[in-house]
């Protein structure tokens, strides 16, 4: 005997391929939507429907955006002649809720993991090699994770660009603000270690 009706069942199943929803949140998510009122469901599925109608890649930064070039890309007060590297739009959204980056964005859309049949090709280098080799960036700075795949995407365009005449730079990694350090593992304090800065003041 079939206990969920077949539309709940079907809402259930298509939640579940969203990532890190299993089929308990999936079955919660569903419910809710249920008891909600039709016409929330009625939105919800329409913003759904016109999402890809909406959203291009900017060809600038290759970011989602409803416009081309993309609010970032396309402000004047940014710095065009730095470019910060990430693997995905959602590490640019990280990094603009700081306020601590001036310049603009490159979107790699992935990181290097041969393992998942992922190579360079399936992301936007060849596109970054050109934004490097046209004469109008000064610096790249280099912010993917610092996973094992992040760090061998981070290694493979430091070799690609280091024929460049841009100046690389990596985004330093380390302990965490308000950490103790005695808790810090191995991996995380050898980063800290090796991304040292000088001390020019101590207050």
């Amino acid at each position: 005997m079939q206990v969920i009706p077949p539309a709940l069942e079907r809402l259930i199943a298509d939640l579940t391929k969203l990532p890190g929803i299993g089929h308990k949140s999936a079955t919660r998510l569903a419910l809710y939507i249920l008891r909600r009122p039709a016409t929330e469901a009625k939105n919800l599925a329409a913003d759904l429907h016109a999402l890809h109608d909406a959203i291009h890649l900017c060809q600038q930064c290759y970011t989602f955006s409803e416009t081309n070039p993309c609010m970032i890309c396309g402000n004047p007060s940014r710095d065009p002649r730095l470019v910060c590297v990430v693997e995905e739009p959602g590490d640019q959204i990280a990094i603009e809720k700081t306020g601590a980056f001036r310049g603009v964005y490159h979107i790699l859309h992935g990181v290097i993991a041969p393992i998942d049949g992922i190579g360079p090709e399936e992301l936007k280098v060849r596109e970054l090699y050109q934004r490097a080799t046209s004469g109008t960036v000064d610096e790249i700075l280099i912010a993917t994770s610092s996973t094992v795949p992040g760090e061998a995407t981070a290694s493979y365009l430091a070799d690609i660009l280091k024929g460049t005449d841009v100046h690389l730079s990596r985004l330093a990694c380390g302990i965490p603000m308000g950490m103790d350090i005695k808790y810090a593992d191995e991996h995380t304090l050898a980063k800290a270690i090796e991304s040292r800065q000088t001390v020019h003041r101590l207050i």
